[in-house]
C-alpha cells in the first residue's frame, strides 16, 4: 500500500510479513498511531524516532487516517494476539514466575528489615541504607 505525492510515487507505509512499517525503516506504523492517539505532534514523533523524517510521519498519519478502519482492526488484532501470547507464557512459565516473585519479595523484605538511619550528612539530610552496605 502506498500514497501518491505530487504525481511521484512515494511509499510512506509498506506491509511486510504482516507488519506495517514506515517507508524503508523498521519503525512500525503502530508506534506512530499510538503516539498520534496520545496527542503527540509530528515533530515530537520525529524526535522519538530519528530514523523518520517529518514527511514520512505526515505520510504515515495520512495513510492511517485514510485507512483508519482497516488499521484500527489490525491494531486490535495485534492486541488480542499479544494478550493470548502473554496468557500462554504465564501458564507455560508459572513455576518460574512464582519463583521470581518469591525472590523479589524476599529481597525487598530483607532490604526493609535491614535498613536503618545513619547520621546526617554535612548537608543535613539523613539517608536509609541497608545494614550490610554500611561500612563497619
Amino acid at each position: 500500500m502506498f500514497l501518491m505525492a505530487n504525481s511521484m510515487h512515494t511509499q510512506y507505509v509498506r506491509e511486510y510479513e504482516g507488519v506495517y512499517r514506515i517507508g524503508n525503516t523498521r519503525v512500525s506504523l503502530d508506534s506512530i498511531v499510538y503516539l498520534f492517539r496520545e496527542g503527540m505532534s509530528a515533530e515530537s514523533m520525529v524526535d522519538s524516532y530519528p530514523a523518520l523524517t517529518l514527511e514520512q510521519v505526515h505520510g504515515a498519519l495520512a495513510f492511517y487516517l485514510r485507512n483508519q478502519k482497516e488499521i484500527d482492526a489490525y491494531l486490535e488484532k495485534g492486541k488480542r494476539e499479544a494478550r493470548l501470547l502473554q496468557d500462554q507464557s504465564r501458564k507455560t512459565n508459572a513455576d518460574l514466575i512464582a519463583k521470581l516473585q518469591r525472590a523479589r519479595h524476599a529481597s525487598s523484605s530483607q532490604w526493609k528489615e535491614g535498613a536503618r538511619r545513619v547520621p546526617q550528612s554535612r548537608s543535613g539530610s539523613t539517608h536509609l541504607m541497608p545494614v550490610n552496605k554500611i561500612a563497619r
